[in-house]
């Protein structure tokens, strides 16, 4: 695929794309080189609550396509589905990412025991919804985030919350009452170009004070 550093071409040009070039498909070395920049997002405390399955293969995608309602053409063209979980335990990977950033220099590690003291119990302390608000919030973030990595690597791909969430943790082999499903992303080469939406104008919905 052709790549663009073009910040406007990816903003202004990414499309959402139903149906795909089912010839088309992403190598996982580049899959995962594209999450990876994609978990350049933000998330709350850097507890990187996202949590990534790739459904790349036929087997995959039969299993996943009862669970897609009306979505099938997307899951039956695309390179992959790429399906997006919030992990309601995300702070149990607390010690690991904030032991890299003291072996990184960005942290003393009097600083991150302080933190982790801090926030280990307060998020452990967090009811079940609250939670889950709190690792959707984040993985929207890394979700639209793949969407422009993936347009800049030549793809396209479309967004998909019209699923049937209660089975599909299970069904990816996912604990279900740790892993809330976000979002599912559909990725690969547009059969045709999508269409171009319109928007409010910024003026219509800003307000400034």
């Amino acid at each position: 695929m052709t790549k663009t550093n073009d910040f406007q071409d990816i903003i202004l040009n990414r499309r959402s794309v139903r149906e795909y070039d089912p010839g088309v498909k992403i190598p996982r070395d580049e899959m995962l080189e594209m999450i990876q920049k994609a978990t350049r997002a933000p998330s709350s405390l850097n507890l990187q609550p996202w949590r990534f399955v790739v459904v790349d293969s036929e087997k995959g995608k039969a299993a996943l396509r009862p669970l897609v309602r009306w979505n099938t053409i997307q899951n039956d063209t695309s390179a992959a589905m790429v399906l997006i979980f919030g992990d309601l335990k995300c702070y149990e990977y607390g010690e690991e990412i904030y032991a890299k950033a003291v072996s990184e220099g960005k942290m003393t590690e009097e600083e991150k025991n302080q933190q982790l003291a801090d926030i280990i119990p307060d998020y452990k302390s967090f009811p079940k919804e609250k939670m889950k608000k709190v690792v959707k919030l984040d993985s929207c973030m890394a979700a639209m985030q793949f969407m422009l990595v993936a347009r800049s690597h030549g793809y396209d791909s479309n967004p998909i919350a019209g699923f049937d969430h209660g089975p599909l943790a299970e069904s990816v082999g996912l604990d279900k009452d740790r892993f809330a499903p976000v979002l599912m992303l559909a990725v690969g080469k547009a059969l045709k170009p999508g269409e171009e939406t319109v928007r409010l104008d910024a003026k219509k919905i800003t307000t400034f004070k």
